[in-house]
């Protein structure tokens, strides 16, 4: 049973950096593209961004320069380093795992950009 812990999320000013980190358990990792999705309040779940099992990348064009997304096999751990935050990016961010047909979510984590 795949299982998904996001961890990384908090308050930070405008401008700010953070880094999720999305830890997952079980062996089809490797194989599997790994991705993020976040929501805000009153919005539609959106795809920020996501990387195949082949680390290629694919990051929503209202991100992109400011948010990457990378993986590291050893440690069954995919990572969404966040730069350059604006108060837009406030959501609850979650990551999720899809092996051929099946996704496995995360519980979420909150970010909230604020002064």
């Amino acid at each position: 049973q795949v299982q998904l812990v996001e961890s990384g999320g908090g308050l930070v000013q405008p401008g700010g950096s953070l880094r999720l980190s999305c830890a997952a358990s079980g062996d089809v990792f490797r194989f599997s593209t790994l991705g993020w999705y976040r929501q805000a309040p009153g919005n539609q779940r959106e795809s920020v961004a996501k990387i195949s099992s082949g680390s290629i990348t694919d990051v929503a064009e209202s991100v992109k320069g400011r948010l990457t997304i990378s993986r590291d096999n050893a440690k069954n751990t995919v990572y969404l380093q966040m730069s350059s935050l604006k108060p837009e990016d406030t959501a609850v961010y979650y990551c999720y795992l899809q092996f051929e047909s099946t996704y496995i979510w995360g519980q979420g984590t909150q970010v909230t950009v604020s002064s």
